[in-house]
């Protein structure tokens, strides 16, 4: 029973996610289909590269994941699929590869090249199902491609180091569903420039001097309840991607707001560290 994931900018209001999934219903063996996600941001491959690389370690080796963002082929723009760290990935060569791999190298890797095979060559339907459904059948990748060294990289995802090494100058690269702001600073970067210096992290108008590890472990939970400072704290954290977020202590964008809404972050938005 191959395991088949699903990453689309497609949204859930259109018929798309539903004809993909009827497209590999008819040409996988007993798949199993998971949605990773069809809410990324139309054609941000910023976004689906951190969703996708922090969501598919967790899957048995020897998935297949399907990457339909900015997926469509153009003469700068080739379709791949790559075998990685025990997983296949299908996608377009707009930098989502490069941060998955995030700087190791992939088994294997080839330019897919059956388009003229395929009756429409609708990049997600037709030939990346195809692809999947080659490789649920144990194929070889060299039958749909030719292998390839060089892919694109996604350049914005690395932080700015400056040359006196007391500044990190990064970037909001994803917002969560609770409004967290996601950045571009690894918990590695972090400590390499940081040399366990004092600090404080810049975002807009707003200040940090302290990362906590969890978001609990912002709250003092030995005062009684209603002398906690909880409502509309700010918090500093690495999450379990390893990236540096800002959050709102139990935000709701609907209610009482976010770190999006409260600290006026938005994706690309620069957040800087300054070290002492």
């Amino acid at each position: 029973m191959p395991i088949v994931t699903l990453m689309t900018d497609f949204g859930n209001k259109d018929f798309a996610v539903a004809a993909v999934k009827g497209a590999i219903l008819s040409s996988v063996e007993h798949p199993q289909i998971v949605d990773i996600s069809h809410e990324i941001d139309p054609y941000n491959s910023t976004q689906a590269a951190y969703v996708i690389k922090n969501a598919y370690k967790t899957f048995p080796k020897g998935s297949i994941h399907i990457i339909g963002v900015e997926s469509e082929k153009t003469p700068e723009t080739e379709h791949l699929v790559m075998f990685f760290d025990g997983h296949y990935f299908i996608g377009a060569d707009n930098g989502i590869f490069s941060m998955i791999m995030g700087g190791l190298k992939c088994e294997k890797m080839v330019s897919i090249n059956i388009h003229d095979k395929m009756p429409n060559s609708y990049a997600v339907l037709e030939v990346f199902v195809e692809v999947a459904a080659h490789i649920s059948r144990n194929g070889s990748l060299d039958v749909v491609g030719k292998a390839i060294e060089e892919i694109k990289e996604i350049k914005e995802l690395r932080p700015v180091i400056n040359p006196q090494g007391d500044q990190i100058l990064g970037a909001v690269i994803y917002v969560d569903n609770y409004g967290n702001v996601i950045t571009n600073i690894t918990r590695k970067i972090f400590h390499e420039v940081g040399k366990s210096r004092d600090f404080t992290i810049f975002a807009r108008n707003v200040k940090f001097r302290k990362i906590y590890e969890t978001y609990s472990d912002a709250i003092d939970f030995t005062l009684p309840k209603e002398k906690r400072d909880e409502a509309g704290k700010k918090i500093a954290l690495f999450n379990d991607a390893d990236h540096l977020e800002l959050a709102i202590y139990k935000s709701n964008t609907k209610t009482v707001g976010s770190a999006q809404s409260l600290f006026g972050l938005e994706y690309r938005e620069t957040v800087t560290i300054k070290f002492e």
